[in-house]
C-alpha cells in the first residue's frame, strides 16, 4: 500500500511521514485540529486517508481543499490514498480535481504521480 519516501523537495523530512486520517463525515472541528496538526509540524511527507469516507459530500472536499492549502503554506509535501470514483468524480463537478492533481491514489492507496493521466 505504501510506494515510499517520496523524496526530491529541499526542506521536506522525507524520512517521516505524517498521518491524517479523515473521518467519515468530517465536522469543521475534525478539519481544524487536522489543520493545526499540520501547521504544527516541520515540513515532511503528508499521507491523508480518505477511505472511511461514504458517502462523498461538499464536507469533504472543503476538508480536502483546507488540509491541502495548509500543507502547502507549511511547506508538506501531501498524498491523499483511498480516493473513490464518487469523491474523484466529485472534485471534478466543483473543480478542485486540479487543486489535488497529482496528490491523488486510487480508492486501493496504490501510489499514484499523476503521469499519464488525461
Amino acid at each position: 500500500m505504501s510506494s515510499g519516501p517520496l523524496g526530491g523537495l529541499p526542506g521536506v523530512d522525507t524520512s517521516r511521514t505524517l498521518e491524517l486520517r479523515l473521518p467519515g463525515r468530517p465536522a469543521p472541528d475534525d478539519v481544524g485540529r487536522l489543520c493545526a496538526r499540520l501547521a504544527a509540524a516541520e515540513p515532511a511527507d503528508v499521507v491523508c486517508v480518505v477511505d472511511a469516507l461514504v458517502p462523498a459530500g461538499l464536507a469533504v472536499v472543503d476538508a480536502l481543499a483546507r488540509i491541502r492549502l495548509t500543507a502547502v503554506r507549511h511547506g508538506h509535501r501531501m498524498r491523499v490514498e483511498g480516493v473513490g470514483p464518487e469523491l474523484r468524480a466529485l472534485l471534478a463537478f466543483t473543480g478542485l480535481d486540479g487543486v489535488l492533481d497529482g496528490v491523488l491514489d486510487g480508492a486501493t492507496g496504490s501510489a499514484h504521480d499523476g503521469a499519464g493521466d488525461d
